[in-house]
């Protein structure tokens, strides 16, 4: 077995030998040319596919060294903060009042992640509260460029907008909303109070058949909460459309929604508020049943009114509401229960 192993080695050898002579027979000038040559070229490519491999690598490195950092450089709060929670911070900031810090942590956080969208929106709202106008619009519409479909951005920008009296851009931007919550339903905004929006702009750009539209569609949605000034700026509405009746129901309406809602007032001011709007309501309506020659329904209007001027201790509308009741009562030529 050994003798056959053995033979078996040696016959590799002897090939070898064979080779020998071929190997060393001269060879041509051109033929050593190109073998440098092609040395050369294998050297240099190597070297590139090295030099890849060794810059991926790095590039990987740096990577995962600052995806890792945690493991490597010592761990502080900061570190820890990802952008989710300069977010949740900076929501809380901006909550309580604290602007500057609420736009700290609200850049932190889009720094972080730039595609953060809530972020930009946020960061909006803190700069419109700020009254920084123009660095508001530049992150609503950072806002709407990275999410076209985001409802939120496009309802805050039409705040903006509003604040900034373009209400033609305004309406744009609440027709876009509404268009984007049909595709992505959010329950941060509900359509009630877009509705509700959309028909207050219309009411200013004096398109009265537009904002009864919006408005009766507002009220008629189940969702949130009726504000009782939808049942005034209607009201508005339909007394410029010259509709007196319609008008007066629903001032009628607003008052007895602020009669409800009184009732919960957290605070003295949200109480003389509201107060305040249903006196301001009782006015109005007095006056469209002046137009009607309801004479005792505008007497009755006017001393609800001024019996909520009486508790709001406002002497000066006591005294005008109290003016205009003994108008109406030499009007009338009837005596005046309150002499």
């Amino acid at each position: 077995m050994k003798q056959n192993t053995s033979k078996k080695i040696t016959a590799p050898k002897k090939a070898k030998a064979k080779v020998a002579p071929v190997k060393s027979t001269p060879v041509s000038a051109p033929a050593k040319a190109t073998g440098g040559a092609w040395s050369l070229s294998i050297y240099i490519y190597w070297f590139i596919i090295l030099f890849f491999i060794a810059s991926t690598f790095y590039i990987l490195g740096r990577s995962h060294g600052t995806i890792s950092a945690a493991n490597n450089v010592e761990i502080t709060e900061e570190a820890l903060l990802q952008s989710g929670d300069y977010y949740e911070s900076g929501k809380t900031k901006l909550l309580s009042g604290d602007i500057d810090a609420a736009v700290a942590d609200l850049t932190a956080s889009i720094d972080a992640a730039d595609d953060n969208v809530d972020a930009y929106i946020l960061r909006g709202e803190a700069y419109m509260q700020a009254g920084n106008y123009t660095a508001a619009m530049d992150d609503f519409n950072m806002a709407i460029e990275k999410d076209p479909e985001n409802a939120v951005a496009f309802y805050d920008r039409a705040l903006l907008n509003t604040r900034l009296e373009d209400y033609q851009a305004a309406l744009n931007d609440i027709n876009a909303a509404l268009a984007a919550r049909s595709i992505r339903p959010t329950n941060i905004l509900q359509m009630r109070d877009l509705y509700a929006r959309r028909g207050q702009l219309n009411l200013w750009l004096k398109n009265w058949e537009g904002a009864v539209a919006d408005y009766t569609n507002s009220l008629a949605l189940p969702d949130g909460i009726v504000s009782p000034s939808v049942y005034a700026e209607r009201a508005e509405a339909l007394t410029a459309l010259g509709n007196f009746d319609a008008a007066i129901n629903d001032y009628s309406s607003a008052v007895r929604v602020i009669s409800e809602q009184i009732q919960g007032a957290a605070t003295v001011e949200e109480r003389e508020l509201l107060s305040s709007n249903a006196m301001s309501y009782f006015e109005k309506s007095a006056a469209l049943n002046l137009k009607l020659g309801n004479m005792d329904a505008a007497r009755t209007d006017l001393e609800s009114a001024l019996t909520i001027a009486g508790a709001l201790k406002d002497s000066d509308s006591v005294d005008r509401i109290h003016g205009l009741i003994l108008d109406l009562e030499r009007t009338t030529q009837t005596p005046s229960i309150l002499m």
